[in-house]
């Protein structure tokens, strides 16, 4: 019990609020406790669609592609494109942090990254199109124009700051031969439990792992499990040669 309170340290903090909150003025209370409720609602549905998008990204999009248009050598290029990128996107500024560390570890720059997620925030196309219904084309023009010389100089100054050594990557490292499920990524789609389902299993909503032994010569189920998954949650660690000498063994060996 006070093991999972010590790794849940900001949701007790957070709890302890709300019933100092109740304590002091209940109906105040109630109101936050509802509002809250409501973002994490919206964050329930929008951040499932967003690891699917970030799995894309991952499992699509060559890194020579996203280091040449994105990373440290792109430029003004790069620049552009991020602004790009970030007017057009949708959803709130939250959604945009895994998406942007994905690009990181695909070979994005910090200072496209600071563009993306600046342009995210404050120069979206719809909202570009409400500035100029309610405040004037020109002054929709002349702010957006500042704004991106602004947001251009802030990644520029940032990147000096920021390296990408300073930024946490995350993840666990996975033992040769054996499976780790990445909680954050699993939606409990099932296909892994569908195709291996000796070996995987929905638990809370959450595909777990029942047997975790080396997996080589155990099931080929498992290799695909972790080539199905939509959001790219499941890995594996390793033991010999790449992930296609492994599957190519696995056809020969029938």
């Amino acid at each position: 019990m006070i093991k999972k309170l010590k790794e849940n340290k900001f949701l007790v903090f957070v709890v302890l609020i709300y019933i100092g909150l109740f304590a002091i003025n209940g109906e105040k209370a109630a109101l936050s406790v509802k509002n809250s409720g409501y973002y994490i609602k919206e964050m329930l549905t929008i951040m499932p669609v967003v690891f699917l998008l970030t799995a894309l990204i991952d499992t699509w999009i060559p890194q020579e592609t996203i280091m040449d248009y994105l990373g440290d050598e792109s430029g003004l290029k790069g620049s552009f494109i991020s602004i790009f990128l970030g007017s057009i996107s949708a959803g709130p500024i939250y959604a945009a942090f895994p998406v942007c560390k994905t690009l990181i570890k695909k070979g994005a720059s910090i200072s496209n990254i600071v563009v993306i997620l600046s342009s995210w925030a404050v120069i979206k196309i719809p909202m570009l199109a409400n500035e100029a219904k309610f405040l004037s084309p020109r002054f929709m023009a002349v702010r957006w124009v500042l704004t991106t010389i602004g947001i251009i100089i802030m990644g520029y100054i940032v990147s000096k700051m920021v390296k990408k050594e300073d930024i946490p990557m995350g993840g666990e490292k996975v033992e040769d031969g054996k499976v780790l499920i990445k909680e954050e990524y699993c939606i409990g789609c099932g296909v892994c439990v569908k195709l291996a389902p000796e070996y995987f299993k929905i638990e809370n909503n959450k595909a777990i792992v029942m047997d975790n032994d080396d997996y080589i010569g155990k099931k080929a189920n498992v290799i695909k499990a972790e080539e199905k998954c939509p959001t790219k949650a499941i890995e594996i660690g390793r033991v010999r040669g790449s992930k296609v000498d492994i599957c190519k063994e696995i056809i020969e060996e029938g």
